[in-house]
């Protein structure tokens, strides 16, 4: 990753860079984490003026911003895309991006030479993928090769037909033990940490205290040892669509859309542009 430096925060104060030992140490000290999801540049910039630890280029960037039904069509050139223009706006926080499905499925070579890509390409700093037992070679795999990978259980959106939908997880007990020893086995492989995803907050409760690697929860309880939550749902960008798990902070989509109208009304009662605004 290079040379680690120090850079501005918004008070003009020294941020240190957050890198995947200062990621696992906020675990041991008791610091929750904070990760958000983002797909541009401009969006990069406002987490980073924000003092997110981590930023997350997520294949839902096609359910966001491309307008897919899932994520599954989202491609390994669309997430070099997306991890290039996110990585020209972060400077301090950690930047992870999703291996997309078909990426890695074939096998640990196939997920090498995609994550390779991600790193070299993208910019990142790390991987996720999806899964657990049927993963832990490839996560050994990775990071044998000095590729921090993250984990991701419960509602995993690429097996999203296998689920019959979007569905919460680990509530049969038996669904429950198996992602606590599928959570402990990519520990094991060398993960650096693993997503929560609509699992039952106990559970969470459980996964996170039984592992020494940090847990990131999404509808997955207070528990955990971070969260992270999609762009568009914490500023209501997508009109009409609410999850519980997601907090909207500000409706920026209503905000947008009045100010958008606004200026259809000038330009339509030529009140725009006026001279002030001409040459």
């Amino acid at each position: 990753m290079g040379e680690q430096r120090e850079t501005p925060g918004e008070n003009g104060d020294r941020a240190e860079r957050m890198t995947v030992p200062r990621f696992l140490q906020r675990k041991k000290l008791g610091q929750k984490i904070v990760m958000v999801t983002a797909y541009d540049y401009p969006s990069a910039l406002l987490a980073e003026r924000a003092g997110v630890d981590s930023i997350l280029v997520g294949d839902s960037v096609g359910t966001t911003a491309l307008g897919y039904d899932t994520t599954l069509p989202v491609t390994l050139e669309a997430i070099l895309h997306h991890t290039q223009a996110v990585r020209r706006g972060v400077s301090r926080a950690l930047l992870i991006a999703d291996l997309p499905f078909g990426t890695y499925q074939a096998g640990p070579e196939d997920a090498l030479r995609s994550a390779a890509r991600i790193l070299k390409e993208g910019g990142a700093q790390a991987v996720k993928m999806e899964g657990g037992a049927p993963i832990v070679a490839t996560v050994r795999r990775l990071t044998a090769a000095g590729i921090p990978t993250m984990g991701h259980l419960g509602l995993t959106p690429q097996s999203v037909h296998l689920f019959g939908g979007h569905r919460a997880q680990g509530r049969a007990p038996e669904a429950a033990q198996q992602m606590l020893e599928d959570a402990q086995a990519l520990e094991e492989a060398g993960a650096f940490g693993i997503v929560l995803e609509s699992v039952p907050s106990a559970l969470a409760a459980r996964i996170s205290a039984a592992i020494s690697i940090p847990t990131i929860g999404i509808g997955a309880g207070p528990e955990c040892d971070g969260q992270v939550q999609v762009w568009h749902d914490l500023f209501g960008l997508m009109p009409g669509k609410t999850f519980r798990h997601a907090k909207r902070y500000a409706e920026v989509g209503d905000l947008m859309t009045a100010a958008l109208r606004d200026y259809v009304e000038d330009v339509r009662q030529a009140r725009f542009p006026t001279k002030e605004h001409s040459l």
